[in-house]
């Protein structure tokens, strides 16, 4: 089994949305293997988003993960689980995302777009090990 990391933002626990986006991995036969209900400190937020650092929306997406608590999953399935997630989460930009995909479904705009999935097999490893140590 191949794993990724999902956190379910903030936007969407204050919305509820939280059991949908589970039923929905696990409808396509994904499992969740490790999950967590927490509020996002700055400092692994900033380590999360590191690739992004200097970039003009880094302290935006920063200030939205850490505003109240998300949903960080550990999901696993066959194959390049990260690829499946992905395209269930589809495009960053909610008005760009097909309908069926979780943005296209239930994002409002991009501060608010619901869902993160590692966006690689490398990503998904570093960013498991940021919320998960012990899986790493």
């Amino acid at each position: 089994m191949k794993r990724t990391l999902v956190i379910v933002k903030p936007d969407a626990v204050e919305r509820g949305l939280v059991g949908e986006v589970i039923a929905r991995f696990e409808q396509r036969q994904l499992r969740v293997a490790a999950a967590q209900f927490r509020l996002i400190d700055v400092a692994t937020a900033k380590r999360h988003y590191a690739e992004h650092e200097g970039k003009p929306f880094f302290d935006s997406v920063v200030t939205m993960l850490t505003r109240s608590p998300a949903m960080v999953l550990v999901v696993e399935g066959p194959g390049e689980t990260w690829k499946v997630v992905r395209t269930m989460i589809g495009a960053t930009d909610p008005s760009e995302a097909a309908p069926g995909t979780i943005r296209g479904d239930l994002a409002i705009d991009m501060s608010q777009n619901v869902i993160h999935g590692s966006d690689s097999a490398d990503s998904a490893q570093r960013e498991i090990a940021i919320f998960f140590p012990d899986l790493a």
